[in-house]
């Protein structure tokens, strides 16, 4: 059974990464941030906030495919 605040969890993320695909990072920032706040021990949550971050200072190309490519070990 998922608890309630897994749930808004879930939610959170999902609308995240709904602004993610759209390039919204700031957006999808903000989500990730809100769902973290919930727990902050959420591991997807934890990646896609880093990335967002990433990608607001580092905008991918406009034909970005939704691929994070990892440039450093």
């Amino acid at each position: 059974m998922i608890t309630e605040t897994k749930k808004k969890v879930l939610e959170l993320f999902g609308e995240g990464r709904k602004c993610y695909k759209l390039m919204k990072f700031a957006e999808a920032r903000d989500f990730f941030a809100k769902a973290l706040k919930i727990d902050p021990t959420d591991g997807p949550s934890k990646v896609y906030y880093a990335r967002c971050k990433h990608y607001i200072s580092n905008p991918p190309a406009d034909d970005w495919d939704g691929v994070f490519v990892m440039t450093t070990k």
